[in-house]
């Protein structure tokens, strides 16, 4: 495996941004990025302070006084030219993406590819931010709802979508009426200043400020002064649980709203009737893409004992012919894990599974050479194991899959259902009846429920999102409109008289 230079890195990063139009040198500072293809610096930025998330809100808060006057539609108008902005630019935010976090290329593309496909739901919505009219117990009343923005929603985002995620809060809360606010990860700055920059575009050229999304980059510190803002009407943080319980408690406590989008630890179920091609296919994907870095990849798989041995080996197959490398090479299916920490935390975990009484099928190593000596590639990793043990119950955010065998479909969803998170999970089966048990409230406790697909994989035009440890929120498509508006029911009385609800008399 031979990995690109330092220089070559950072020069396809500064036309990457640059086209985009980031002017890099305006936008340096000390901060160091470094990407997980080589572990070379790719950028040197300014990071924000404390005081420059006030700013910003500030801004933010200004600007929205006049957005949320502007008529839905032609809010809708300039998410439109975003889209079109992030077309021609696909490949330039596609290249950040591989360079800061190291998606492969085609994730990479169909992670933007996201970006312009919430922009078209957007556009759509934004004709149909609908309220309804009920009948009232009064003669001559009418009760009906409507929705108005909300205010300056704060976006924290984390590194393993550095772009889609924001895109999906952010395109909805324009056509809703809001401003934004977003701090990205840490690991993906360029990505973030060239997004941004093509939003920053489409607002100045329909006659906007601009002001309505702001960036702010930095650490934990800048994150949770956006948090703390009380001018912030709602956090929308996207990352670990850990992060979650130190997020939603102090938003809580200033009486505002969140909405969280926190780990994940999915299992699928492989019953006896599976097709068996179709659910290797499924697992591996889900397991294996993004370096197992997606919080819908596939950390489980519970398949009944007549197919559990035949799966195992299928998977471990496929596994052994992945092609691991750079992912600017064109092949490569399996890139590298975002740094060491996260190798840290795979090693861990394989020791852990192991101790407890797990089979190592195949993986478990490092990916080294001389040119990797600061980037951290591994190969995707299959564990048996004889029961879900303590360390089956904790999200790896790497490509390490545990297999556990059952007998009983009943046994099998309490399972799946037996861990702390509960985003994502799926079935694998021909079987009508289990499929639909799966689905049912005796099934699958997540929010994301499938049927002979992975866990991953989900589509703009379903609300995203998952229950229990993993937050609870709802992004993108559905109703997922509705945590970025305000809800007002509304009476109109026009009989002429004054009649009270429940019959109550008071006669004055």
């Amino acid at each position: 495996m031979s990995l690109p230079s330092e220089s070559d890195l950072s020069s396809r990063a500064a036309a990457a941004a640059a086209a985009c139009g980031v002017d890099l040198s305006a936008a340096g500072g000390a901060q160091v990025g470094r990407s997980p293809v080589n572990g070379l610096p790719v950028s040197s930025l300014a990071w924000s302070t404390p005081a420059d998330v006030d700013a910003a809100v500030a801004r933010s808060a200004a600007a929205y006084d006049a957005w949320r006057l502007v008529p839905a539609p032609v809010r809708g108008a300039v998410v439109r030219r975003f889209g079109e902005l992030l077309r021609e630019h696909l490949d330039d935010l596609a290249t950040l993406v591989t360079l800061e976090v190291g998606k492969i290329g085609s994730e990479a593309r169909g992670e933007v590819q996201e970006m312009v496909d919430i922009c078209d739901y957007a556009v759509g919505l934004s004709r149909q931010l609908f309220g309804r009219t009920m009948t009232s117990e009064r003669p001559g009343h009418r009760l009906m709802e409507t929705w108005h923005p909300l205010g300056v929603v704060g976006v924290i985002s984390a590194f393993n979508f550095p772009v889609a995620v924001w895109s999906w809060n952010t395109a909805i809360a324009l056509v809703c009426g809001d401003t934004v606010v977003w701090k990205p990860s840490e690991q993906a700055p360029l990505c973030a200043l060239a997004s941004a920059a093509l939003l920053r575009r489409a607002l100045v050229d329909a006659g906007f400020s601009g002001d309505e999304s702001q960036v702010v980059l930095g650490d934990a510190a800048v994150g949770m002064a956006l948090v703390d803002s009380p001018a912030v009407a709602l956090v929308s943080a996207t990352g670990s649980t850990r992060m979650g319980r130190e997020v939603g408690p102090r938003v809580a406590a200033r009486f505002g709203r969140s909405l969280l989008e926190l780990g994940g630890n999915n299992a699928a179920i492989v019953g006896p009737s599976a097709d068996l091609d179709l659910t290797t296919r499924g697992i591996v994907f889900s397991a294996a893409g993004t370096a197992g870095q997606r919080c819908t990849s596939m950390r489980r798989v519970i398949a009944h004992s007549s197919v559990v041995d035949a799966v195992t080996d299928r998977v471990a197959a496929a596994y052994e012919k992945l092609p691991i490398g750079s992912p600017l090479d064109d092949g490569t299916l399996v890139g590298p894990l975002v740094n060491e920490r996260a190798f840290a935390s795979y090693s861990t975990s394989i020791s852990a599974a192991t101790t407890s009484g797990g089979s190592l099928v195949v993986g478990g190593s490092r990916v080294l050479d001389a040119d990797a000596r600061d980037a951290y590639y591994v190969q995707p990793t299959v564990v048996r194991m004889p029961a879900q043990s303590d360390v089956v119950h904790t999200e790896t955010f790497a490509p390490l899959l545990y297999v556990l065998a059952y007998d009983d479909l009943d046994e099998a969803i309490a399972l799946n259902n037996a861990v702390p998170q509960g985003l994502s999970s799926s079935i694998f089966t021909q079987d009508q009846a289990e499929a639909e048990l799966f689905m049912s409230a005796g099934g699958s406790d997540c929010g994301i429920v499938n049927v002979n697909i992975g866990t991953s994989g989900a589509e703009i035009g379903g609300a995203f999102g998952g229950e229990k440890e993993t937050g609870g929120g709802r992004e993108s498509g559905s109703d997922a409109w509705r945590a970025y508006m305000r809800r007002a029911t509304n009476t109109i009385n026009y009989s002429g008289d004054l009649p009270l609800a429940q019959g109550v008399t008071f006669d004055v």
